[in-house]
């Protein structure tokens, strides 16, 4: 099963709308279920993506404010 690319530029260079398919398909997820945890390891394996897209994906929904790091490391979803 291939793992999906991820056209990653910032924010700043993309606008709040331009989504990759991978970045919609997490975001998605967390809008569907508010009270899902996970580590980057856990969205590796849920999402099937490699190291680099994952860490590229939870970035930039970092980086939007869709998404907050806990202490623990856990990516959820900010208020």
């Amino acid at each position: 099963m291939p793992t999906e690319t991820l056209d990653y530029r910032p924010a700043s260079q993309t606008g709040p709308h331009v989504m990759s398919p991978a970045i919609r398909r997490v975001q998605c997820e967390y809008e569907e279920m508010p009270g899902l945890k996970l580590t980057e390891a856990q969205a590796r394996r849920l999402w099937a993506l490699d190291g680099d897209t994952c860490r590229r994906v939870l970035a930039t929904l970092l980086e939007r404010r869709f998404l907050k790091r806990t202490a623990t490391g856990m990516y959820v979803r900010a208020s």
